[in-house]
C-alpha cells in the first residue's frame, strides 16, 4: 500500500514539474497586461514618455476622444508613389492609448502603390473597399507571396516583414488596414536608404546595391525633394 501511494505521489509531482515547465514560458511570453482602468487617453502634450504616453486626467477627457474621423477624408496621391496613408493610430487619434489597436486608410491613384515598407511593432490586416489591388510581402528566408484582390477580399501581413500594396485596376482603389498596435511605425525601404539625413555614405549603398556612385545620387536626388510631400 505504502509503495502505491509514493509511486502515486511521484507521478503527480512528476506531472506537476512537466505542467509548470510547460505553461510558464507562455504566461512570461504573452502579450500586454490588461488595462488597469477603463481608458489612457494618450496626453500627447507630456514632457515624458516612457514605451508610450501617459494618461490624460480623467477631468479633462472628452466625447470627442473617442471618436475620430480622420479616415473619412481621401488622402492627396499627387506625390512620386501615386498613394496617401491617412493614420488612426495614437498619434492621431489619443483614445487608442493602452489598447493596441489602431487602423490606416490607404488611397492609391491607377498605377501607384503603396511603397514597400514594414512595420516593426505590430501585424497588419487589410480589406479592400474600392478597385483593384496587388497585396505582396516578403518573408526573412526571401520568400515572396502576393495576390490581386478585389472589393471585400482581405489580406494579413506578419509583423516586421517587407510588404507593398499595389493599383493594377484603372479607378483609384482604396483600403482599410488594421494593426495590433497603437502605434505600430512604419519604415519605407527606398525612403530609408535614399531620403535619410544626413544622407548615409554613397559607398555602402553602392556596395549594397552593386551600383556605381552616379546611379545612387540619382536615386537620392528624386527623393531629396520628395519625402516632404509624403504621407507615410
Amino acid at each position: 500500500m505504502a509503495s502505491r501511494m509514493t509511486s502515486s505521489t511521484s507521478t503527480l509531482s512528476l506531472i506537476f514539474s512537466l505542467l509548470v515547465y510547460v505553461v510558464l514560458p507562455l504566461v512570461c511570453m504573452s502579450a500586454d497586461s490588461d488595462p488597469l482602468q477603463d481608458f489612457c487617453v494618450a496626453d500627447l502634450n507630456a514632457t515624458v514618455t516612457v514605451n508610450g504616453f501617459p494618461c490624460k486626467p480623467a477631468s479633462a477627457v472628452t466625447s470627442d476622444d473617442f471618436f475620430f474621423d480622420g479616415l473619412s477624408k481621401e488622402g492627396s496621391t499627387d506625390n512620386i508613389f501615386g498613394s496617401s496613408v491617412s493614420r488612426g493610430n495614437v498619434l492621431s487619434f489619443p483614445g487608442v492609448n493602452t489598447l493596441g489597436i489602431s487602423m490606416n486608410r490607404v488611397d492609391i491613384a491607377p498605377g501607384g502603390m503603396n511603397a514597400p515598407h514594414w512595420h516593426p511593432r505590430s501585424d497588419e490586416s487589410g480589406v479592400v473597399i474600392k478597385g483593384r489591388v496587388l497585396v505582396g510581402f516578403v518573408t526573412t528566408g526571401n520568400v515572396f507571396y502576393s495576390k490581386n484582390l478585389t472589393v471585400g477580399q482581405m489580406f494579413v501581413i506578419p509583423r516586421g516583414l517587407v510588404h507593398f500594396q499595389q493599383n493594377i485596376g484603372k479607378e483609384k482603389a482604396l483600403l482599410y488596414t488594421a494593426f495590433n498596435s497603437q502605434n505600430p511605425g512604419a519604415a519605407v525601404a527606398s525612403v530609408n536608404l535614399f531620403g535619410t539625413t544626413p544622407s548615409i555614405p554613397n559607398d555602402v549603398l553602392t556596395k549594397a546595391f552593386q551600383v556605381d556612385a552616379n546611379v545612387v545620387n540619382g536615386i537620392k536626388s528624386k527623393f531629396e525633394s520628395s519625402t516632404k510631400c509624403l504621407e507615410f
